[in-house]
C-alpha cells in the first residue's frame, strides 16, 4: 500500500473567505462613513451606551479603523490561521475564531465596565438632564467603540504556540524566535499595556488578552483526551 500525503492548503477555504468578508465590509465602512453611522451600529461598544446593541459582540471583528489596521489583521489571520485550518478542518476552525472573538469582547467589556464605574457614580451626582447630555455627546468615553478582528487573532497566536511551540518565526522580530516564547512575550507586553493604560493609547489590550485567554483554553478543552502538539 502507498501512503497518502495531503499537501497542505496554503490558503485554506475558511482563512480565503474571512480575509475577502473582512475586505468586503473595509470597503463599505468607506463608502457609507458619510451617510450611515457604520461604526456606532457595528463596533463594540460598552453596554450602558445608548449605542450598544447586542450584535456587536460578532460585528465588532469584522470592522477595522482603516487600512493598515485591516492589513495587518487580515496578513496576521493568514500566518497564524493557515495551519490551524489544515489541521482542525475549516468548521472547526471558524467555530474557534469566532468563540475567541466573543471572549476578546467580554474580557473587554468587563474591564470597561470597572474602569467606567467611577465615572457613572460621578455622572449620578448631577442632575439628570445634565447627565443625559454627557452620556449622549459621541465623543464621551462611553461611546468610544471597539473594533477589528485583533481579538480573535490572539486566539489563533495562542493555538499556534500551543500546537507548534517550536516553529521559529520572525514576526515584530529581527531574529527567529520560537513561536511558544513569541506568544508569553506578547501576551506580558499585552498585559502589562493594558495595566498600564497610558494615556492616547487607543488599542484594546485586554480585548487581545481577552481573546487569548478564550483561545488557549478551548485547545486545552479540546486536547484534554488527545495532547497533540507539532513541531
Amino acid at each position: 500500500m502507498t501512503a497518502m500525503y495531503t499537501r497542505p492548503n496554503p490558503f485554506p477555504p475558511v482563512i480565503k473567505n474571512l480575509i475577502i468578508i473582512n475586505g468586503l465590509i473595509f470597503m463599505a465602512q468607506m463608502l457609507l462613513q458619510d451617510k450611515f453611522p457604520v461604526n456606532e451600529t457595528f463596533a463594540l461598544h460598552d453596554f450602558r451606551s445608548h449605542y450598544f446593541k447586542p450584535w456587536q459582540i460578532l460585528t465588532h471583528m469584522f470592522m477595522h479603523g482603516g487600512f493598515e489596521h485591516l492589513i495587518f489583521n487580515m496578513f496576521s489571520l493568514w500566518f497564524f490561521g493557515s495551519k490551524l485550518e489544515n489541521v482542525w478542518g475549516g468548521r472547526r476552525f471558524l467555530t474557534f475564531y469566532l468563540i475567541c472573538g466573543y471572549g476578546a469582547a467580554l474580557l473587554y467589556m468587563g474591564v470597561r465596565y470597572v474602569e467606567l464605574t467611577p465615572y457613572f457614580d460621578m455622572l449620578k451626582t448631577l442632575p439628570f438632564e445634565q447627565q443625559m447630555e454627557i452620556i449622549y455627546q459621541p465623543n464621551n468615553m462611553l461611546n468610544v467603540p471597539m473594533l477589528g478582528a485583533s481579538g480573535a487573532i490572539f486566539g489563533l497566536l495562542a493555538a499556534y504556540g500551543y500546537l507548534f511551540p517550536n516553529t521559529v518565526i520572525y514576526m515584530n522580530f529581527f531574529f527567529p524566535l520560537k513561536a511558544k516564547w513569541y506568544v508569553l512575550i506578547t501576551a506580558f507586553i499585552e498585559i502589562r499595556m493594558g495595566i498600564i493604560n497610558a494615556p492616547g493609547d487607543s488599542v484594546a489590550h485586554f480585548a487581545h488578552i481577552g481573546g487569548a485567554l478564550a483561545g488557549i483554553i478551548l485547545v486545552l478543552i479540546w486536547n484534554k483526551t488527545n495532547r497533540k502538539t507539532f513541531y
